[in-house]
């Protein structure tokens, strides 16, 4: 493949200069005609060859920029192709104008041209955006199959888009939720921690001057600030090859089932995770049907996005259910991981035909029931993390106006 440099009319009567790869200049002036432009110049490309023979054999590129897109910006691709197609952009075109947008390292840029190139060459954009596993999942190549096969591109990007947004929403949320707490309870340990290894010595010192008897708070405070002072750079040794471990556990197949089947069950946790899980699983689902794909695909899809591995083996078992002929909520219901509320309401889908219909109650459901589990977790929680945190600091503020007390009394009899 040879690169191709071209000078070209836009529709709007813009004039437009760029590059593209194509076997030979036949070749090149259809891919710019398929950019949606008019050709006026069309030249091979020289200067690649003079570099390339000028280049030490043993240099390499180092770095390159991003290769994957985070999940807010497929949503923002998502709908900006939506929007220049239904302007009346070709699909070339279109994804021609989203690698020019923003610096030419950029995951968009990169992955924008790729698909351009690859469309420009014959390749549907279902099998294009396959290519790119860790920005696409199958559920994004499998809707846009169907968007081209019925011919309702635009209306399957934005149905896309929706997904992603509402993803995206669901997601924030349960970040939200968790970091207040994981930002108040870091803050308490780290100023407990400061209190034990820089002022309880200072108290020391004074009161051993004083030769008093030390009340036993007092005694358990000094021995708990010595094991600080003398251990405490082993502890967090051993606290981070614990968390190597664990992590490098949770990532395993079995590790990972076993967090994923805690988080399904964990007090205050399990009301957000498992409903933010269900409410997920019900809209993909949905928007997968309503898009023509199949049940069986769809639940194959879902399998593989879903991120939780206990729910994920149960929608294979209920794929190999459903192969016999079965309805999708019996074996749902067997797996005992879902709500019997959401299988009896994807029964009753069944049975009236409308299972989009079904799956989409489902979701704004199961999405309400995590706001309030959100709201409910954060008023239980707060209370709670003040009542530690208030503990620890208060036993070390007894311990030490008790040795204090102590030792003005003895000062006082002793006067």
């Amino acid at each position: 493949m040879a690169k191709f440099n071209y000078r070209a009319l836009s529709k709007d009567g813009r004039r437009m200069e760029g590059s593209v790869e194509a076997a030979d200049r036949r070749a090149a002036l259809a891919a710019v005609e398929k950019l949606g432009y008019t050709p006026l110049s069309v030249t091979e490309s020289r200067s690649k060859k003079k570099t390339e023979r000028k280049a030490s054999p043993w240099k390499l590129k180092v770095g390159g920029g991003a290769t994957k897109m985070k999940s807010g910006e497929v949503l923002l691709f998502t709908s900006e192709l939506a929007d220049l197609i239904e302007a009346g952009m070709t699909l070339g075109a279109a994804l021609n104008c989203l690698a020019n947008q923003g610096e030419a390292d950029s995951a968009q840029s990169r992955i924008a041209s790729d698909l351009r190139d690859r469309v420009v060459n014959g390749a549907q954009l279902s099998e294009a955006v396959r290519a790119h596993p860790d920005t696409f999942p199958p559920l994004y190549g499998n809707m846009l199959r169907a968007g081209e096969e019925s011919g309702a591109m635009i209306e399957v990007l934005r149905r896309l888009g929706e997904h992603y947004e509402r993803n995206e929403a669901m997601h924030s949320k349960i970040v939200s939720a968790l970091t207040y707490p994981a930002v108040v309870l870091v803050f308490g340990v780290a100023v407990v921690v400061f209190c034990m290894v820089k002022i309880i010595p200072q108290f020391r010192k004074m009161f051993e001057s004083m030769g008093s008897a030390l009340p036993l708070p007092t005694k358990i405070l000094m021995g708990t600030s010595d094991f600080l002072i003398h251990y405490g750079v082993l502890c967090a040794i051993a606290l981070a090859v614990a968390v190597v471990a664990i992590s490098r556990y949770i990532k395993s197949d079995a590790g990972r089932r076993k967090l994923d089947a805690l988080k399904l069950k964990m007090p205050l946790v399990k009301g957000i995770i498992a409903c933010g899980a269900f409410s997920s699983l019900a809209y993909t689902m949905k928007t997968l049907l309503s898009n023509g794909v199949t049940v069986l695909r769809a639940l194959k899809i879902s399998q593989e996005t879903c991120g939780n591995a206990v729910i994920a083996d149960a929608l294979k078992r209920a794929g190999e259910r459903v192969t016999d002929g079965s309805s999708i909520s019996g074996p749902l219901a067997e797996s005992q991981i879902f709500p019997k509320m959401m299988t009896d309401m994807l029964a009753v889908g069944e049975q009236s035909g409308d299972m989009a219909g079904a799956l989409g109650h489902i979701g704004v459901r199961y999405e309400k029931q995590m706001d309030k589990n959100i709201k409910m977790f954060t008023n239980a929680l707060e209370p709670l993390l003040i009542v530690f945190i208030g503990g620890i600091v208060g036993f070390v503020a007894v311990g030490i106006l008790m040795a204090v007390l102590k030792a003005t009394a003895s000062l006082g009899a002793g006067g």
